[in-house]
């Protein structure tokens, strides 16, 4: 069976988030009833045998039951707040260290290097990464609100038991779950549970501040009936709390499933190699995947890699299929290779020291490798994926990189001096120094020219067709930059594209790109705002009068590849939404705006309007591309690099 797309993965991620919402209510009115009835049972007295029912709408009933709502939902609110950070804020939350983008650690450099090549392939702004040093087991796992904006979390085990090939398997599975929409719900399942496990942690304080108590009084020889009375309501709570904890692993269970089964496939499509990922699992089976350094690991263990605490009545609460269907789902024997191997004691092959065994090798200077024009493959097809020839890509052109240019992109201050390199390398000696001359000196985000000696050079070699991944590879350093320092650095990069007082399309397309993943609202998911395109027509004007005539040659020729591109939104008049002389950037950025706000299963055919549009001669110039690019960015639609 197919598996289902990009666009239609992010539906049903908005989908579970109902799902979501009502099972969280479903659990809380559960818990809810089963404090009532115990409040019922300790106020009979008062209540001169009135059912329950009745004692439910009384005074008390409505009091307790508000009392036990209200406490729910502001632990949950609580943690929702707290977790507003995103994945960072996540990954501090377990005691995961940041692992530095210049690390020499060889371990932690496998990882950065599978990192960026998924990322590069797949078209989506490198992840921070980070370690818990403290985990011997193997484990893994993604989070966060936006592709852009994720954060990938790895245990010490993972990265030293496993093979490059495993761990690669592994990352390929985190990096799914990036591209599926499954970060956000992991994250917000989190503070959901939050909320329904504190009427157990009320009992469990209870219980243990009655016992501390009673110890001290009965040491003094006192009347201890009050503390005996407060144990045994702290037991209670306790008791109940274990409802939570049931519905809370019912939770996890329902919504995480299916989507670790079409995790571990999309590891295989990305990586080519089900033996990586089935050599993870074998390894966890046989060793161990909890998480032993955390007090979360219980809450979080919905989106992790294997299951993070040991599962009682696993057939019925585990966030995961058992290990050995996971392995045999990837490849029906892999299991038995994978026991015979063990057995004999034999390794599977490490390409520890190699990064690819396929004969592709593309040059980054002649093209991107991906979807090529002509193909017959739509564009909206290609969102979401890592295609063979994109990984390929992404591996050439990490060879090819300069040690000390992509040193660089690990370093703030390198980062920042790229930004500036791609807006000045075309310019002469005397125009690059004029227009650098305009930005303010400061250690960090004013121009280095010892630095931009270094990076203009290599971007003039590679061609334009290494712009967008070196961004790419240099956002885990730019997102280390303060709030100051972030608004600093697009001013900067503002005063640049305007020095020469118009603006190309790169240009807007790295405005566009920074202001995206390092604005204000860079980890805010953005909400559907039109499910039709009758609302979002004088955007789809906007943005195909400017694709149809980058892609044309001449007036006539666009005008009826403008109708060719329009005709799958409706039966609209040609009067009412004619192809416009011109559009500027502002008025483009506002379209890319509104777009975004189209339900997802909205956005394939404006993805493959556009590229229709580039593809139409049978040729992608490096122009289309930057603009289809800056599309895709814009309206979070994951493009991986396509052959210009």
């Amino acid at each position: 069976m197919a598996q289902p797309g990009f666009f239609q993965r992010q539906a049903n991620a908005r989908r579970n988030t109902g799902l979501l919402v009502l099972l969280f209510v479903t659990a809380v009115t559960l818990i809810t009833l089963a404090v009532c009835l115990l409040g019922y049972y300790l106020t009979r007295s008062e209540t001169s045998g009135q059912p329950f029912h009745d004692w439910l709408l009384s005074g008390h009933g409505l009091i307790t039951a508000a009392t036990v709502v209200a406490l729910i939902g502001m632990s949950s609110l609580i943690r929702w707040v707290d977790l507003a950070g995103g994945g960072s804020r996540v990954a501090k939350m377990v005691g995961a260290r940041p692992i530095d983008p210049a690390t020499r650690d060889p371990d932690e450099r496998k990882l950065r290097n599978i990192a960026e090549e998924m990322a590069i392939a797949s078209g989506i702004p490198v992840p921070e990464l980070y370690m818990m040093d403290n985990e011997t087991g193997i484990n893994a796992f993604v989070a966060g609100y936006t592709p852009g904006s994720a954060a990938m979390v790895v245990t010490h085990g993972a990265i030293t038991q496993l093979t490059r090939d495993e761990l690669q398997g592994v990352v390929g599975h985190e990096f799914s779950h990036i591209l599926n929409g499954d970060m956000r719900l992991n994250v917000r399942l989190i503070a959901l549970l939050a909320g329904i496990l504190m009427i157990g942690q009320i009992g469990s304080f209870l219980l243990q501040s009655a016992f501390y108590s009673s110890g001290r009084i009965r040491a003094r020889n006192r009347n201890n009936n009050a503390e005996v009375a407060f144990g045994v309501l702290g037991i209670a709570l306790f008791v109940i709390g274990y409802v939570g904890v049931f519905s809370g692993r019912l939770i996890q269970a329902a919504v995480s499933r299916q989507r670790e089964s079409l995790a571990d496939a999309s590891s295989v499509q990305f990586t080519r190699n089900p033996e990586g990922i089935g050599g993870a699992l074998f390894k966890i089976a046989a060793q161990s995947s909890h998480l032993e350094s955390t007090g979360h690991a219980s809450n979080m263990n919905h989106m992790c890699f294997g299951e993070a605490v040991p599962m009682k009545l696993a057939g019925l609460l585990a966030s995961h299929p058992p290990i050995d269907k996971r392995i045999n789902a990837i490849q029906p024997g892999l299991l038995t290779r994978l026991k015979s191997r063990a057995r004999n004691a034999t390794p599977a092959p490490d390409r520890q020291g190699q990064q690819s065994t396929t004969a592709y090798q593309p040059t980054a200077a002649s093209g991107i490798a991906g979807a090529t024009p002509g193909s017959g493959h739509r564009f909206a097809d290609q969102v979401g994926t890592a295609s063979t020839a994109g990984e390929d890509f992404a591996i050439s052109l990490l060879e090819q990189l300069p040690a000390s240019f992509r040193s660089l992109l690990y370093a703030r201050t390198g980062a920042v001096q790229l930004c500036y390199a791609l807006l000045i390398n075309h310019l002469s000696d005397g125009e690059q120094q004029a227009h650098l001359s305009q930005l303010p000196a400061h250690p960090l985000t004013g121009p280095q020219p010892d630095l931009l000696a270094k990076l203009v050079p290599t971007l003039n070699s590679l061609g334009e067709t290494i712009r967008f991944p070196a961004l790419e590879l240099a956002m885990p350093a730019l997102r280390q930059l303060d709030p100051h320092e972030r608004r600093t650095l697009m001013t900067n990069v503002q005063t640049l594209v305007a020095a020469d007082n118009r603006v190309s399309l790169f240009e807007l397309a790295l405005t566009s790109f920074l202001s995206r993943h390092l604005g204000a609202g860079a980890e805010r998911v953005v909400p559907v705002r039109h499910r039709s395109y009758k609302t979002a027509m004088p955007a789809l004007q906007a943005l195909l009068s400017l694709m149809t005539r980058a892609g044309s040659a001449t007036g006539h020729e666009a005008d009826t590849l403008y109708q060719e591109a329009m005709a799958g939104f409706g039966d609209h008049k040609n009067s009412q939404y004619p192809i416009r002389a011109k559009v500027s950037m502002r008025e483009l950025q506002a379209a890319l705006k509104t777009l975004n706000g189209l339900s997802p299963l909205l956005k394939p055919a404006v993805i493959d309007a556009c590229g229709h549009c580039i593809t139409h001669d049978g040729v992608i110039n490096a122009r289309e591309y930057e603009l289809m690019r800056l599309v895709a960015d814009q309206m979070d639609c994951p493009m991986p690099p396509v052959m210009v």
